[in-house]
C-alpha cells in the first residue's frame, strides 16, 4: 500500500482504449529527495472518510488523501515529459470527471 503526499489521475489513450493512472508524489526531507511512482492502471477505487483508495492491476493500492489531488514539485516533473512525448495521449483528469468516466466505461 502507498500513501503519497499529493497524486493526480492521468488519462491516457491509445487508439479508441483508454487507461487512468495514479501519479503519485513524496516530498522529500533533509536526507532523501522528493519522489514519484506510477501505478500500473486503475482497477477500481473505494471512496472512504478523507481518503480513496485506487486498485491498481499489479494488485497495488494507493491510499489518496481528497485534499491532496494536486501536481507537485515531485510529480510535475514526469507529468511534463510525459505530455511532451505524447501530447495527443496524456492528460489530467480531476477525480470527480474520472468517477463519471470510469463508471461508464465498466
Amino acid at each position: 500500500m502507498y500513501t503519497p503526499d499529493n497524486w493526480v489521475i492521468l488519462k491516457i489513450t491509445i487508439k479508441k482504449e483508454t487507461l487512468y493512472k495514479i501519479l503519485a508524489g513524496w516530498s522529500g526531507g533533509y536526507l532523501d529527495g522528493d519522489a514519484w511512482r506510477m501505478n500500473s492502471g486503475i482497477t477500481s477505487f473505494i471512496q472512504e472518510g478523507d481518503y480513496i483508495s485506487f486498485n491498481g492491476y499489479s494488485g497495488s493500492i494507493y491510499k489518496c488523501y481528497k485534499g491532496s489531488e494536486k501536481l507537485r514539485m515531485n510529480n510535475a516533473g514526469i507529468y511534463t515529459q510525459l505530455t511532451e512525448a505524447h501530447p495527443d495521449r496524456v492528460s489530467l483528469i480531476k477525480f470527480k470527471d474520472f468517477k463519471k468516466e470510469f463508471k461508464e466505461e465498466l
